[in-house]
């Protein structure tokens, strides 16, 4: 029986900041960021938009098509939680009308997390072939204003629906898994931004995806010549190219330039323009890909997934037959050319926002043309209307 990806959606926010508004700010020349971290834009958040919006923005889409009676499970990953105790997940439940006969959990592990919900689901689908679960990987990454990291910020969410019989992906066995202890990156309960230890997080990044590959033959995977491509976690584009060719080195293969390209070329479209997305971000490589290639029936696909701390797993899907009539290109164009661009100014004031902490009844601002907003905050409540 195969299983895997059913249906793939993403959603974004509102604004988006060009990086040539960024460069403008720091005096930089565009190419650092262009050419240098291989990003174009960012996407920014209203001040009525987190991952709980976008999150539902994302999976709507997918309930439309499908419906929800075969829906047993939602998980949704996330390093941006919203609470300490309630799964954000249990919103968009609620703003997506799913029935009550429903688990909902979320699951956390930096940018890793939504490949740990997407094994989770297939799973539950082998005992239960009849049940599909809704997986969604939902971030706002944030960074200190004038850090380096500022210029990778970005926001989005990726719902999967995962079933027997996928229409888009196989996901196949086995699974290259690599755990280590490592402070790259991390937020205390205590911040708001996360704090990186920039040169050390490349490190660690490389060192996971050797492991990870490692593991991966050691438990009979494919060939790497196999893979007609490679989607790995973005954090930047040129963070790809750079795990690919250490990759190649590792293995003893060919590094060339054309090859790399021709390995990774369709997979940076969405991530250039939308940010680092987190947890996402893997998932919008592999819709960036399968909207943008040429015939990859029965091709196999390799998935980094990289999450810091660190954890990372790499392991391979088989584009299924038919899969390009159930492509939603349209829609993930439509939801980047939307945004509305802002200046740095905007987004500066947008990004130092924060919410009411008093436990006061504070309505939030209407921004969002999108499909739900965070309408208010209430007695410590977050209260969501869809628009």
């Amino acid at each position: 029986m195969h299983v895997g990806i059913h249906d793939l959606s993403f959603a974004t926010t509102e604004f988006v900041l060009p990086h040539t508004a960024l460069a403008e700010h720091t005096g930089a020349d565009i190419g650092k960021y262009h050419l240098g971290i291989g990003q174009r834009a960012m996407s920014v958040p209203a001040a009525d938009e987190d991952i709980v919006t976008m999150a539902a923005a994302a999976a709507a889409p997918i309930i439309a098509r499908w419906g929800v009676e075969k829906i047993r499970t939602v998980v949704l990953a996330t390093e941006s939680s919203i609470d300490q105790a309630k799964a954000a997940g249990v919103y968009v439940h609620s703003l997506l009308g799913l029935p009550s006969s429903t688990r909902v959990v979320e699951v956390k592990q930096a940018c890793y997390a939504a490949t740990a919900a997407l094994q989770f689901a297939i799973g539950l689908v082998h005992r239960d072939p009849d049940q599909r679960v809704l997986v969604i990987a939902s971030d706002v990454s944030r960074y200190e204003l004038d850090s380096p990291g500022e210029a990778t910020q970005g926001a989005a969410a990726a719902a999967m629906l995962v079933g027997a019989d996928p229409a888009l992906v196989r996901v196949e066995n086995p699974a290259g898994l690599f755990t280590a202890d490592v402070m790259d990156f991390w937020r205390p309960n205590y911040l708001t931004t996360a704090l990186v230890a920039g040169q050390e997080s490349i490190t660690a990044y490389l060192q996971a995806v050797e492991g990870s590959w490692k593991d991966y033959t050691e438990q009979g995977g494919r060939r790497l010549t196999d893979f007609r491509a490679f989607c790995y976690h973005q954090p930047f584009t040129k963070m790809a190219y750079k795990a690919h060719r250490h990759l190649l080195r590792f293995t003893g293969a060919d590094a060339d330039e054309p090859q790399v390209t021709a390995a990774l070329g369709l997979t940076t479209a969405y991530n250039e323009v939308v940010g680092n997305s987190y947890t996402a971000s893997v998932y919008l490589a592999l819709a960036s890909l399968l909207d943008h290639a040429d015939d990859l029936t029965d091709a196999p696909v390799a998935l980094i997934s990289y999450g810091s701390g660190s954890v990372a797993e790499f392991f391979a899907g088989t584009v299924a037959p038919g899969y390009r009539d159930h492509l939603r290109t349209t829609a993930h164009q439509t939801a980047v050319t939307r945004r509305k661009p802002i200046s740095y100014d905007t987004y500066r004031a947008l990004h130092s926002t924060t919410l009411p902490t008093d436990g006061g009844h504070h309505p939030v601002p209407e921004q969002t043309t999108g499909p739900y907003r965070l309408a208010a905050l209430s007695d410590h409540k977050r209260i969501y209307e869809p628009r």
